[in-house]
């Protein structure tokens, strides 16, 4: 299970460290790809392919589905860590989560997120209260 914040810097080169919590449970080889909320989303491989099995049950004669499949699967890249734990995103992924220069990795009990810290940060200024979205959901935990 992914839980936890870090916050590491893009470098020079466009990588950025993975936080050794997660590496051994991210596995050797991994996906990363365009999230919801303005984030990326990093996939553990085995998670990875029950995604592409989810998104294979959509419509493919549903405008949104293909648009929502395009989306996940034209933005996804694989990775790995290199020795010193950093995986290079590349460019098309980190525009698409408007990362400069600060990250925030952050687990999400089955996958990973990457988001730039100014994102991060507003996203959890803009949220409903924690109480608020708990309340909503208390049927959904039942």
């Amino acid at each position: 299970m992914f839980i936890g914040e870090f916050r590491h810097n893009l470098d020079s080169k466009k990588r950025v460290i993975i936080p050794a919590k997660f590496r051994e449970e991210l596995g050797e080889t991994f996906i990363v790809t365009r999230g919801l909320d303005g984030c990326l989303t990093v996939y553990t491989m085995e998670q990875w392919e029950l995604l592409l099995e989810q998104l294979k049950k959509l419509p493919s004669t549903k405008k949104e589905s293909r648009l929502y499949v395009r989306s996940i699967t034209s933005k996804a890249t694989e990775c790995e860590c290199d020795t010193q734990g950093r995986i290079q995103l590349p460019s098309y992924l980190i525009s698409e989560a408007a990362i400069n220069k600060e990250c925030v990795i952050v687990g999400v009990a089955d996958h990973v997120e990457i988001w730039s810290q100014q994102r991060w940060e507003g996203y959890q200024e803009e949220s409903e209260s924690f109480e608020d979205v708990a309340e909503q959901l208390t049927d959904f935990l039942l």
